[in-house]
Order: C-alpha cells, then sequence, then structure tokens
C-alpha cells in the first residue's frame, strides 16, 4: 500500500504546483502587460520596438480606412497630372477618404452608363498620382479624406508639370483624392521660396482644403511650460540608456528613472499650462539638475546620438499620423449630414406620411410642362440648400410669377421635399419635386435603376518649375445631368442651378443671351486648359485655346442638346473610358468641347467653399455665389465670413427648423 499511496501523492503535489503555476501567471501576465501599456517605451525612458510597432498599427489601419473610402488611380497614371474628385454634398453620401499613405494621389467617381452613377469619395488628397478626393483632400477629393489627396507627380520637361487633385470631399479631403512621387518643383527654383509658402501649398497638394481650414483656424495656446517640459523630457529619454549602462551612476540612473517617470505622468494628462500641477515648478529644477549631472558623466556619444535619432524618428512619425488622422476627420466632418439636417428630414418624412398626401393643383402641372416659362433645373438631396436656391432666385427676381423650379432628387429624400415644398411659398413661383428613380427612360433597359448623382468636385493641381504648386477647384456635371432631355422632353432651354449657390440678381436676362448654336452657357476656368490636362485624355485630340468650365449656373439649350446628341456622346465616353479613373471630369470636359458658350465671369463668384481670402465687398456684389469646395455653408465647418449670405434666406421662424436645431 505504502508504495501506491507515494505515487498518488507526488501526483497530487504536482497538480498542486501547476494550478498555482498557472494562477500566478494569470496575475502576473495582464499586470505586466497594463504596465506595459501604462508606460510603453517610457518606463525606461528610451524608446521600445513595441511602442513603435504599435504606431505603425495604427498607421496601416487608418491607411486601410483611407483606401477603403476613397478609390485611386493606378500608379502610373499620369507623371505630372494629380486628379482627385471631392464629393461635397453632405446627404446621402458615402463617407471619404480614409487616411492617406504618403505622397499625392488622385481619386474620380466610379464609371457607369447614364442610368448608373457610381459615388465615390474620399477624404482629402490621397498619395499615389490621385485627387481627392483630393483628402480629400481627394482622385476624386474626395476631399482625400483621408486623410487627404496625395499625389506624387514627376516633374517633366513638358507643357507645365501639372498635379490634378480631384476633391472629394478630402478628408481626403481623409477624401476628392490621390498620388505619389515627391511632388516639387526645381530645387533651385524651390530656393526662392518662402518655407512656409511652400508648406502651405505642398499640405494643400496633399490633404487639400483641410490644410486650409487648418490654417485659418489655429488657436493660440498656451504652452511654455509644457513644451519645456517635453524638451527635458526628451532629452533625459536620450541619456537614460547610457547611463543605466554604469554600475557606478546607480544613485543618478534611478533618479533620472524617477525624474522620467513624473514627467511621463504630467504630461499624460496635460497639454496645457493651466493643468499642470500646483508643485511642477519645484520639478523642472529637478530634471534640469539630473540631465546637467548626466551631460557632465562619461558616455558613449554614439549610444546618445542613437538615440536621440529614434526619438526623432518617433516624433516625425507620430507628428505625420496626427495630421493624417486630423485631415481623415476633417473629411468625416464634411461629408457627413449634420444630426440637425437628419433630423429635418426624418420629421418631414414622418409628416408626409400622417396626414393627407398634398394635393395638386392641375394649373401648377401644366406650368410645369410649359416651355415658354422660365424653368431652372437643381439636382439636391438637401432640404435646405435647395430651398435656399430657391428663395433666393425668386426674391431677386423681377417677375417670379414666370419662374418654375424643378428639383430632381432620390427616392430617401422625394417626400420630405414633397412636404416642405408644399408648405413654403416662394412669391409667386412654381416649385416642382421629381424622384428620379421613378421615372423610366426610353433608352434604358428596364432592369437598369436611375440613381441620383449630384454635381462633382475636382481639386486640380500644378506643378511650377519656377514655384510651389498652384490649385485650381472644379465642380462639372454628373451622370443624372445627362439625363436632363429625356426627364424634361417638353422643354427648350433650361437654367441648372447647384444647390450650393445662392443668387443675389434677377437671372432672367439669361433667357435673352444668344449662344451661338452652343448648347451649355457656362462661366469658365481659364487657369485651367484642356491641353494642360492632355495626359488625362490619352489619345484624344484637344483644342488648346478650350478652357474647363465649372457647373453652378448653366444655360441649356436642349434643342441643340438633342440635336448634337450630348447624352449620346458622353455614354460613349464613359463607356471607353470604363476603366479608368475621373470618368465625370473627363467625359464632360471632352463632350462639350466646341459646344460651350463663356458666360461672362462676373455672373459668378466662385470658391467661397474653400477659399478665406475673397473680399466680403466682393460677395455682396456678386451675382451668384458659389460655395464650391468641402466648406459648404450649412456645415459648421463652412466659412463663417460667407455662411451669413447663405443662412439669410432660411425661415428661422419655421417650426421643423426650430425642433431641430437649426439656426
Amino acid at each position: 500500500m505504502k508504495g501506491g499511496i507515494l505515487p498518488a501523492k507526488r501526483r497530487w503535489k504536482g497538480l498542486v504546483i501547476a494550478v498555482l503555476g498557472l494562477v500566478l501567471l494569470s496575475l502576473l501576465v495582464p499586470l505586466v502587460f497594463l504596465l506595459g501599456l501604462h508606460n510603453g517605451f517610457h518606463s525606461s525612458g528610451y524608446t521600445t520596438p513595441q511602442h513603435s510597432s504599435a504606431s505603425d498599427d495604427e498607421s496601416t489601419h487608418v491607411d486601410d480606412l483611407m483606401q477603403r473610402l476613397e478609390p485611386t488611380f493606378p500608379k502610373d497614371f499620369g507623371e505630372n497630372i494629380v486628379v482627385g474628385k471631392a464629393e461635397n454634398k453632405t446627404a446621402g453620401f458615402p463617407l471619404l477618404d480614409g487616411l492617406p499613405k504618403e505622397r499625392l494621389g488622385v481619386n474620380s467617381t466610379g464609371v457607369g452608363d447614364l442610368a448608373k452613377a457610381k459615388q465615390s469619395t474620399g477624404v482629402g488628397d490621397l498619395e499615389k498620382t490621385k485627387q481627392s478626393t483630393d483628402v480629400g483632400d481627394l482622385g476624386k477629393t474626395k476631399q482625400s479624406t483621408g486623410v487627404g489627396d496625395l499625389a506624387k507627380a514627376k516633374q517633366s520637361t513638358g507643357v507645365g508639370d501639372l498635379a490634378q487633385t480631384k476633391q472629394s470631399t478630402g478628408v481626403g479631403d481623409l477624401g476628392k483624392k490621390k498620388q505619389s512621387t515627391d511632388v516639387g518643383s526645381t530645387p533651385g527654383a524651390t530656393e526662392n521660396i518662402r518655407d512656409i509658402d511652400e508648406g502651405e501649398k505642398l499640405c494643400e497638394l496633399k490633404f487639400g482644403s483641410y490644410c486650409l481650414w487648418r490654417r485659418n483656424h489655429k488657436e493660440k495656446v498656451n504652452d511654455f511650460t509644457v513644451r519645456k517640459m517635453k524638451d527635458l523630457l526628451y532629452v533625459a529619454r536620450a541619456y537614460y540608456p547610457s547611463i543605466a549602462k554604469l554600475p557606478a551612476l546607480d544613485k543618478l540612473s534611478h533618479e533620472m528613472k524617477q525624474n522620467i517617470q513624473d514627467f511621463e505622468r504630467v504630461l499624460s494628462v496635460t497639454t496645457v499650462d493651466k493643468d499642470l500641477p500646483p508643485l511642477i515648478d519645484q520639478k523642472l529644477p529637478k530634471m534640469e539638475a539630473v540631465i546637467a549631472q548626466a551631460k557632465a558623466c562619461r558616455v558613449d556619444c554614439s549610444n546618445v546620438d542613437k538615440k536621440f535619432r529614434q526619438l526623432v524618428d518617433l516624433t516625425e512619425d507620430e507628428a505625420t499620423f496626427h495630421m493624417r488622422q486630423s485631415a481623415f476627420l476633417y473629411q468625416l466632418a464634411v461629408q457627413t449630414m449634420p444630426k440637425s439636417h437628419h433630423c429635418l428630414s426624418m420629421r418631414l418624412t414622418v409628416e408626409y406620411f400622417r396626414g393627407p398626401p398634398p394635393d395638386i393643383d392641375q394649373s401648377l402641372a401644366e406650368r410645369h410642362l410649359n416651355p415658354d416659362l422660365h424653368h431652372f433645373i437643381i439636382f439636391s438631396s438637401n432640404v435646405l440648400a435647395s430651398s435656399a436656391v430657391i428663395n433666393s432666385t425668386v426674391t431677386h427676381a423681377k417677375e417670379s410669377e414666370n419662374q418654375v423650379f424643378h428639383v430632381v432628387t432620390d427616392r430617401q429624400n422625394y417626400f420630405a421635399m414633397k412636404l416642405w415644398f408644399s408648405r413654403n411659398k416662394y412669391m409667386e413661383a412654381t416649385v416642382e419635386v421629381l424622384n428620379i428613380e421613378d421615372h423610366k427612360l426610353e433608352n434604358n433597359k428596364a432592369s437598369t435603376s436611375i440613381h441620383l448623382s449630384l454635381p462633382e468636385e475636382y481639386r486640380v493641381s500644378f506643378h511650377k518649375v519656377d514655384g510651389p504648386p498652384t490649385t485650381e477647384y472644379l465642380s462639372v456635371f454628373s451622370h443624372s445631368h445627362y439625363l436632363l432631355p429625356e426627364i424634361f422632353p417638353s422643354l427648350k432651354k433650361v437654367v441648372v442651378l447647384d444647390d450650393d449657390i445662392i443668387v443675389q440678381r434677377d437671372l432672367s436676362v439669361l433667357w435673352g443671351i444668344n449662344m451661338d448654336g452652343k448648347v451649355n452657357g457656362a462661366v469658365q476656368c481659364c487657369s485651367v486648359r484642356l491641353i494642360q490636362l492632355q495626359k488625362l485624355f490619352a489619345d484624344k485630340r484637344l483644342d488648346e485655346t478650350s478652357c474647363a468650365w465649372m457647373s453652378g449656373l448653366n444655360v441649356i439649350d436642349l434643342v441643340r442638346w438633342r440635336e448634337q446628341d450630348i447624352s449620346g456622346r458622353y455614354l460613349k465616353l464613359v463607356t471607353e473610358m470604363n476603366s479608368e479613373e475621373a470618368v465625370a471630369l473627363r467625359a464632360s470636359l471632352l463632350t462639350f468641347q466646341g459646344e460651350l458658350y463663356a458666360l461672362d465671369d462676373k455672373w459668378v463668384l466662385s470658391g467661397l467653399g474653400y477659399n478665406y481670402g475673397v473680399d466680403i465687398e466682393t460677395v455682396k456684389n456678386a451675382r451668384v455665389l458659389h460655395y464650391n469646395g468641402n466648406m459648404k455653408p450649412w456645415l459648421e465647418l463652412g466659412i463663417r465670413d460667407y455662411t451669413v449670405s447663405w443662412r439669410k434666406f432660411l425661415n428661422q421662424e419655421n417650426q421643423f427648423l426650430s425642433d431641430c436645431n437649426i439656426n
């Protein structure tokens, strides 16, 4: 029996030891893990691989977000051109670019036929020859949300170095959006430019309008002591590893480690001087004394130098990451419908179904088809934006009874708009709300659904040999605009308005313009000529004198449109570009080449959605204000000096606006 009992006791003791070991490990491992997270590389006073790895993981996660939220151009697309698309409309849009990689990039909308419109967003301008969705700005910058559209463009000896970036929308653009090869002018030219100006230009090229917003919203922060503490901590971390290796300096090593941990503890919860603890003035002299002792010791300078370099690299990586993260959040903000606007849309929709549908006056229905009246077309999914456009137009009209507005929207916003425009009157004008998804088009297959696509915006950046890159923001027709002849078969001449404009003069004179047989009357942007975008159009023949044009205010001759088969021409180009990016931009510019009537530049003042430098008196005297860019007037990020002109056309006494806290 003895022989049988002893082995059992040994087994029992072995199990007890094993269980105790597991319990001990279960306590120690989480403890070590938590301490590691709390202190990171700071606990020992120098950088550790784990912390760097964690930072890389965060950066990779951000990059993945940016890539997922914003499309990009192929790496070999265009050496000097960066095109990014920025979807700036907030209602019903997909999110923009994710965080950008590290070079410029181009973004664009997807390709589809007339009945199908792919929407693409980016956050800011993203990297490799795409633009933002610029961030982005974004490729289609869309806004490069992401954080930004980045585009690295090689310099060439051809006709002007060009980097075209599409906005998005960047974040981009985190984004219309993005590309990749170092962007810059020749070294000789760069030396002649002030670093701060060049930095701002390159930042805009990389991250789109986020950089403009950041520059104009910098706040003066009282953090002198905090920055001094960070500098001391920086130096202490560099010396600590070398001091810790010397046994004779154990006391100094312990004291230095204690000071490092104290500083880390304070800085982990403090960003400005007012948040510092009361006794911080006593800690600074102690740290300075410890550092002075460390500098007086004989240590291996190569180790200190190596540690300084590691800290510099880490700091630069963290700064880049936070910049890209901020650009992504900016693009997210400009691409997302405000909560108050979502509330308004939902309340209007619910109210619509609570009661009987609004009565349709037959006389009004006849006005909708009367070609002798002045017809305005607005493609929009934003109730307030389209309402502000109509209100501003009729307010300045000499004869509002001749005006008919057709608001083309999607099924999601149709009932909200229907109720809003049935309850709100706009002087003597007539307003019709149409659901584009309900229309059956002659040339459209029954199985193909029609989706609303809004005007698309692009950020175009040009690389110069003798200076920093310059940037222009363009907006063009989307796929839905090319359905105009089929949606309005009885109309002969219309004016197409974007929902981000405000009218400040009578527009009736537009119907008296002789367009010399041209189809599209638009304001041109001759700072961007088609020949400069040659690489975007491959083997297409371009007129060297043709300029890019802007949507926003367009006079359309539908009779000539049908005769010239503009829709068929556009559809053919879209089909040919099926596998390429920036389809809407390329196809629109080519479609109207030779069919464009240039309106006087005084008709439209553009850039109020990104340009902080427009004079207020110029804004007040302009005929039409165009808030193209990411900072739309209905967003909190809108430029306050210009949003005043937009907000005065809202009815602040409306109960729905009050209930949803829209002011």
